[in-house]
């Protein structure tokens, strides 16, 4: 299907003359801008129909922060469409449209797995909107994790002509299934130049599965993280070929230490397919379901072993205690909360951090004014770490004349002294 989009954008203007930075200097605000003017941004995108009565699969950036969306079949038969349900980690969106009551012709899902290099491919969409288009091409690599795209997903790397317009729509193997959801092209110039990147269908599997089953998607937690093994960790590993990821970091309260698996590990398959870094790593977990079982192969000590694996969802531990702080400190009109593994998958983060993160910034606020972000994880307040929003708010209730504040964002530690 193509896909329309509609946004209305309200924007304020002032008269050309004071948009000069010159006069508006001298004249200040005296002359202020116009009446908020409202313009239609129009944007287009692909689609593909996945179930009969109506549920769609798209990209999200193709429909984010739309007003109005519509759905056009190939038999130009127009409907609009509602957003069941989102995954901004792995840019896909699911909607829904009426068709009273009518069968709508869908596309099933192939194993994307068994997809080989070489094999025969189309892909299908609508390319700068001149319409529902066709083009062919090869698998020319299989999962491509290091594109730049996510770091939560492993990618179909394809030669089939793919354009802006074509994002959200279907490649689609021989046999005429789904085997993937095209979604992103390497391009210096805007055109297609044969590299192009699909989502393969068995991610698109896992999150019809999970948002349509009632609610925020939620996906299986290993708790373990490492780095890929190179030819040297090989050699010191007694390993034949660098292969898998060495484990250095395992969470108490995941599914990993549950199962056995221990820093030293080397990871080397999930049910049988290779992991080589930790993005195909979580791929391969996120494509199972909270409840399942997994077979994790691994490398200890000389020998193989195998473990099987209880898959659970993050837990909400310690609880959120969700506040926003207020008083004259810097961080007043920030809302904070504790870190869990829960919500730092929900917020994209890493679940291995602990302490309180920032969840929003009230405008006009301290914490705004001086620039902290949504996301930031507050480690210091004046040398004592903060453990949890109780303590947190015992050290911004000292009266004191200069703050020294010290918070992760990004990786990266920033420390900010701030006068009273």
């Amino acid at each position: 299907v193509n896909i329309y989009t509609r946004k209305i954008v309200r924007t304020r203007q002032f008269a050309p003359l004071f948009n000069d930075p010159f006069f508006r200097r001298f004249f200040g605000g005296q002359f202020g801008p116009d009446r908020p003017r409202e313009r239609v941004q129009n944007s287009l995108g692909s689609g593909v129909i996945v179930r009969s009565e109506g549920l769609i699969i798209t990209n999200r950036h193709v429909i984010e922060g739309a007003d109005q969306i519509t759905v056009v079949l190939a038999d130009r038969r127009e409907f609009e469409a509602e957003v069941v349900g989102t995954d901004k980690r792995v840019d896909l969106a699911l909607l829904r449209v009426d068709a009273n009551g009518e069968t709508l012709p869908f596309l099933e899902l192939r194993d994307s797995d068994e997809l080989e290099v070489g094999d025969l491919v189309i892909a299908i969409g609508n390319p700068f909107g001149v319409g529902q288009t066709v083009t062919s091409g090869i698998v020319s690599a299989l999962a491509r994790t290091h594109v730049g795209i996510s770091n939560f997903g492993s990618f179909i790397q394809t030669d089939a002509a793919i354009n802006p317009g074509n994002s959200g729509g279907a490649l689609v193997g021989m046999g005429g299934k789904l085997v993937g959801i095209n979604t992103a092209i390497f391009s210096k110039s805007g055109g297609s130049l044969g590299i192009g990147f699909a989502i393969p269908a068995n991610m698109v599997r896992s999150v019809i599965a999970g948002v349509t089953d009632g609610g925020r998607l939620v996906r299986p937690w290993l708790g373990a993280s490492g780095q890929p093994v190179t030819a040297d960790l090989a050699t010191s590993l007694n390993m034949s070929r660098p292969a898998g990821i060495l484990i250095n970091e395992i969470h108490p309260r995941g599914a990993a230490a549950s199962a056995g698996l221990k820093i030293g590990d080397v990871v080397l398959s999930i049910n049988g397919r290779e992991v080589n870094d930790p993005r195909a790593l979580r791929f391969r977990i996120a494509t199972l379901a909270v409840g399942e079982t997994a077979k994790v192969g691994v490398w200890r000590q000389g020998r193989k072993k195998s473990f099987t694996v209880d898959l659970i969802a993050p837990p909400e531990a310690p609880p959120r205690e969700t506040t926003e702080l207020s008083g004259a400190h810097p961080l007043a009109g920030a809302t904070v909360a504790n870190m869990s593994p829960a919500l730092a998958d929900e917020l994209g983060l890493d679940t291995f951090d602990g302490g309180v993160v920032v969840l929003r910034i009230r405008r006009g606020s301290n914490a705004g004014r001086l620039r902290f972000q949504t996301g930031d994880m507050v480690l210091a307040v004046n040398g004592q770490a903060v453990i949890s929003v109780r303590r947190l708010k015992g050290l911004v209730a000292e009266r004191i004349d200069r703050w020294r504040i010290t918070v992760k964002r990004n990786g990266k530690k920033l420390k900010l002294a701030i006068n009273r």
